[in-house]
């Protein structure tokens, strides 16, 4: 019983339970913010390039934010339940799958994820195992690799059915009762509608979402092994059923010339400073006993993504929308490449650009197949794209010299060097030579070309620069004598980066077409080709419709009418 006046002492229960309160508390804040911070940095996750490893990214995931509304909505209705907690952490799941994929493999293979292209990869892998080792050999290992996935998603998938049912508990009720907690997921969520409607303004708050990537791979997947969808996806071919006749066997070079494109004629200034260049291939091309027509077709696409424009002429196919891209390569449609091999010609594809596999290319049924790897460059590295044009070409023809004897060729180059940033601009070597031995320049000028730096802000130096190189080493290559007769087709894949254009530039890019052979050369001309290297302002077509052409002249038949589209916009 306590005396009178005194002071009441505090329970020792009461103090401990206090304090239990306290760190329980702070228990449960910790838990929130790591299983939220857990999620966020699994679905906003990027590449740590050059490796497959990946760093969490400090921005909102959008998934993340979607997922989160979803628990709301589930705890608000009374069903967010150890059930829905393992559904949510499921989905999360596979969207962390693909978040990796589409981080990591634009990193390794320099392309996005293609689940088509990709799965076929994995009986490729066994078989070269087996090859090298044992059958018992392959399947421990796919077996080990599957066993040490799983374990991986298990633990994953734990940590993340863990982290729904902390946030489900402490996190969502409070969510719902705070104004100000609903009022920030309503920001949050106007932040991702915004990053997926292409707002660049999110970008720097907003990670890439995940979601757009599983749904285009199911489509891809759906409509490629559905003959129905995919022959609504892809409209027809033309009819490759002609000849070559009007070629009389003589080679044929296709070269698509990287981002070369209508401003190189459409500005002034570039005009100005390029001219000499165009100049110096037609002077090289009549030493040779040839001449060249040029005209303007329009691309596919526009500051990127090269491979519209290559498979866009090599199938005669309008390839605008890259998932049509896609689902072509998933056919055995015809080409001109199966036409060439068809009619006789041995068909290469040279690819300086790439240093990684690329499955794909057994879509394009080439006979040979040379890629960055194969072309034994010992010079300087002469920026992203270090294997300079002048040397590929050089390197194909030691390699590959065209003898009388052997059958008529076709090659398909997809140059490199003019890609952007445009800079560091190679040297041009006049002693072609001296191109393929160990030192192809001279010190001084190989410290020159590695000191020039990108100018972010003003890439026409640059660019101007590297189309000259350009112009320089095609007169050089025109000027080359030639054991046989060879047809040279050499056009744009697309116009360069708005830093170069401006705004608004229109998509259209050079046709050039070299050849000895007069009445073949008219038959362009009857089709809007004009002669020399400055072609009409107007574009006679889309680059796709540049196929159909080809076909037709090839084979002496009447060419297509022309179709001229507007010329430069204002």
């Amino acid at each position: 019983m306590r005396r009178p006046g005194s002071t009441p002492r505090r329970s020792k229960d009461g103090a401990g339970g206090a304090a239990a309160g306290s760190d329980a508390t702070v228990r449960t804040v910790v838990a929130v913010a790591a299983a939220a911070l857990l999620i966020n940095g699994l679905l906003s996750m990027r590449n740590l390039w050059p490796t497959p490893l990946v760093v969490p990214d400090a921005r909102l995931a959008p998934e993340a934010v979607l997922a989160w509304c979803v628990l709301l909505v589930a705890v608000r209705a009374g069903r967010a339940g150890p059930r829905a907690c393992a559904v949510l952490a499921v989905a999360t799941l596979a969207l962390v799958v693909g978040r990796y994929a589409d981080v990591t493999v634009p990193a390794l293979f320099g392309r996005s994820l293609n689940l088509y292209w990709d799965g076929r990869q994995i009986p490729r892998f066994v078989s070269v195992i087996a090859q090298h080792g044992s059958v018992p050999f392959a399947v421990a290992t796919v077996l080990g690799a599957l066993g040490a996935l799983g374990v991986a998603g298990v633990l994953l998938y734990r940590a993340l059915r863990w982290s729904w049912r902390v946030l489900a508990r402490h996190a969502a009720p409070r969510a719902l009762r705070s104004r100000t907690a609903m009022l920030a997921t309503g920001a949050a969520l106007a932040l991702v509608v915004a990053n997926y409607a292409g707002v660049r303004a999110t970008w720097p708050v907003v990670s890439k979402p995940v979601l757009p990537t599983w749904i285009r791979q199911a489509d891809l997947l759906i409509t490629a092994f559905s003959p129905s969808r995919l022959a609504a996806a892809l409209p027809a071919s033309p009819a490759f059923d002609g000849g070559l006749s009007a070629l009389r066997g003589a080679d044929v070079s296709l070269v698509f010339l990287e981002s070369y494109g209508a401003v190189a004629y459409d500005d002034a200034e570039l005009h100005r400073r390029l001219a000499p260049g165009r100049a110096r291939v037609v002077a090289a091309a009549a030493d040779s006993g040839r001449r060249v027509v040029s005209a303007f077709v329009t691309s596919p696409t526009i500051a990127g993504a090269s491979e519209l424009a290559h498979l866009g002429l090599l199938s005669g196919l309008d390839l605008s929308d890259p998932l049509r891209h896609d689902l072509l390569l998933t056919t055995e449609r015809p080409s001109l490449v199966s036409h060439f091999r068809r009619h006789g010609w041995r068909t290469y594809g040279l690819y300086p650009a790439l240093s990684w596999d690329w499955p794909e290319r057994s879509h394009y049924g080439f006979d040979v197949f040379l890629d960055g790897r194969d072309l034994g460059w010992t010079g300087p590295k002469l920026g992203p794209w270090w294997i300079p044009d002048q040397y590929t070409i050089a390197r194909f023809e030691q390699r590959f010299p065209a003898s009388g004897d052997a059958p008529p060729r076709l090659l398909f180059f997809p140059t490199i060097t003019s890609h952007a940033p445009f800079v560091p601009v190679p040297p041009y070597q006049p002693d072609w030579a001296r191109m393929l031995s160990d030192a192809p320049y001279d010190a001084a000028e190989a410290a020159r070309a590695l000191a020039q730096r990108v100018d972010w802000l003003d890439m026409r130096p640059g660019y101007a620069g590297m189309i000259a190189y350009t112009y320089d080493w095609v007169a050089g290559w025109l000027a080359r004598p030639r054991p046989r007769r060879e047809l040279v087709l050499m056009l744009g894949d697309h116009q360069p980066t708005s830093g170069v254009t401006g705004p608004g530039a229109r998509w259209d890019v050079p046709v050039h077409v070299v050849s000895d052979d007069p009445e073949l050369l008219e038959r362009f001309v009857a089709a809007g080709f004009v002669p020399g290297m400055e072609p009409a302002p107007a574009a006679i077509g889309a680059l796709h419709e540049l196929t159909a052409l080809l076909l037709s002249v090839l084979d002496g038949r009447p060419a297509p009418s022309v179709k001229r589209s507007a010329g430069p916009p204002g």
